[in-house]
């Protein structure tokens, strides 16, 4: 009896072994629910690569960004009151026409059905836009059109980052370009109420801000230049123009 008992004792302990060990096996390999089970359910093989649904997401959302900021931009040109939206209406239509170009190509290839018409709410945009004059348009163009392009410039950092196809890769670097140009040209008017864009954004953070501490009145330690070591030479310039700030180069083959 006593053998007996061992001999079951020594095999339990065998199986709980056995479990242990595989249980992390599964637990790995079992991944249903999860984000990456989400990926795989929602993407479609290409000959570029995967197509996620973030990546059709992304190429709606430029189409419909063109359709209502390119006749917003046309808009501008026509009957601004300062040369400054006037400048930035402009960038608006010849940014939008060639992005929607590029679109709706990346998008015939790939076989994603675009919209034809803006949202609601960027109809709504128009409307509010037709209906203002002076100060008052000068001040709803620049800040309508500025918190709309700031908030797509998140997402095209996001498909830029993650895409696992070529097609949309590039037109997110396409996207990057556009969307900065205007965003540029947008804040030169002067009318960007950049207090409104950061409290709306404070309003839908969730996690607490993080950085050094704030400033006390005294100067902090000059912080050492990041510069590369002597005795090798690079020929390449830095992407970032000197001076101030006036446009983005957009040109592309």
């Amino acid at each position: 009896m006593r053998h007996i008992n061992g001999t079951a004792l020594i095999i339990a302990a065998l199986v709980a072994t056995v479990a242990a060990l595989a249980f992390p096996v599964w637990s790995y390999a079992d991944r249903s629910g999860t984000g990456q089970a989400n990926l795989n359910a929602s993407s479609v093989a290409t000959q570029w690569g995967p197509l996620s649904a973030t990546d059709r997401d992304f190429l709606v959302k430029v189409r419909l960004a063109g359709l209502w900021e390119l006749p917003a931009g046309q808009q501008a040109v026509e009957r601004a009151p300062t040369q400054a939206i006037r400048d930035a209406g402009d960038h608006l239509v010849v940014g939008h026409t060639d992005l929607d170009q590029r679109a709706r190509d990346v998008a015939a290839k790939l076989g994603v059905e675009l919209p034809n018409q803006p949202t609601e709410q960027q109809q709504g945009w128009l409307r509010e836009l037709s209906a203002a004059s002076g100060v008052e348009y000068e001040t709803k163009f620049a800040n309508l059109l500025r918190n709309a392009h700031g908030k797509v410039f998140g997402l095209v950092a996001q498909v830029r980052h993650t895409t696992r196809n070529s097609l949309i890769r590039q037109l997110a670097s396409d996207a990057n370009q556009t969307v900065l140009d205007h965003i540029t040209m947008l804040e030169a008017t002067g009318r960007v109420d950049f207090d409104a864009i950061a409290n709306e954004a404070a309003g839908q953070a969730t996690a607490s801000p993080t950085g050094p501490p704030a400033p006390n009145g005294n100067l902090p330690p000059a912080p050492v230049p990041a510069v590369p070591a002597p005795g090798q030479s690079f020929t390449s310039l830095p992407s970032a123009r000197p001076g101030p700030p006036t446009s983005v180069e957009t040109a592309r083959p």
